[in-house]
């Protein structure tokens, strides 16, 4: 494992003290670049195993230093690339829509709230720019088991009422919204 991390230094009894400070900055980083969801104590026990003892203030100094912050990841639906090329199908064939055909949309969404126990938050090391690059962020799948639905609307002319349902929402629960 050492061997994936350490790539550009060499032995870490070959290490004098700066290269051993270089070596030691260069794992912090490509390690969290590569997996932002390491921890301090996977830090602190890689670096143990090179053979260099640092405390978790230090990481953490160092990742700050570098203009790194540990932050919550954002949760975004799971899409698969046909998912992603649907959308920008949509955007790119109405891109040029007058604004009067939008006021005649109206746009829904569910979303899912658990019912026994919360989402765990994750954290992750990143740049604020980095907030949505898939690595950092937590995907998110709909219609797990244990679960209020909340599905709404909006339009034009304002808000929907907001509406909630036991379990997936399907065609004929939709309908029964739609007709009031």
């Amino acid at each position: 494992k050492m061997e994936e991390i350490q790539d550009d230094c060499q032995s870490p009894s070959d290490w004098g003290p700066m290269q051993d400070l270089a070596c030691g900055v260069s794992m912090i980083l490509r390690k969290v670049r590569d997996q932002p969801r390491t921890t301090w104590e996977d830090l602190v026990n890689d670096l143990k195993r090179a053979g260099t003892t640092v405390s978790t203030v230090s990481i953490s100094n160092t990742l700050h230093r570098h203009g790194l912050k540990s932050c919550s990841a954002c949760k975004v639906p799971l899409l698969k690339p046909a998912h992603v090329q649907a959308r920008l199908k949509f955007a790119k064939d109405h891109l040029d829509d007058p604004e009067e055909a939008w006021e005649k949309v109206v746009w829904s969404d569910e979303t899912k709230i658990e019912v026994f126990g919360i989402n765990s938050i994750h954290r992750v090391w990143r740049k604020k720019k980095d907030e949505y690059t898939p690595k950092n962020a937590i995907p998110t799948v709909k219609h797990g088991g244990g679960n209020i639905m909340l599905w709404g609307c909006f339009s034009a002319k304002g808000t929907g009422q907001l509406h909630s349902t036991e379990g997936r929402m399907d065609g004929a629960m939709y309908r029964n919204i739609e007709d009031g």
